[in-house]
């Protein structure tokens, strides 16, 4: 059964700052059964940064997201 992607992307703005902590300590324990769960993780933070900044502010370090010049 393959599951329609839009409805595994959760609501970002219903995430509250518990499951923002699960979130980070399973990705800095890496305990994972495969990449995928890692990365689907990673990207989950990643879109909170960009959209909840307050929620992943003490949590960026595990982004590893640097500022560049595109000159």
């Amino acid at each position: 059964m393959t599951q329609n992607p839009e409805q595994a992307k959760p609501d970002l703005s219903k995430i509250t700052e518990v499951e923002v902590s699960e979130l980070a300590q399973r990705l800095e324990r890496d305990d994972y059964k495969n990449a995928f769960e890692c990365l689907n993780d990673w990207h989950l933070l990643r879109s909170l940064a960009f959209q909840r900044p307050e929620l992943v502010e003490s949590y960026m370090y595990l982004l590893d997201l640097e500022a560049f010049d595109e000159c």
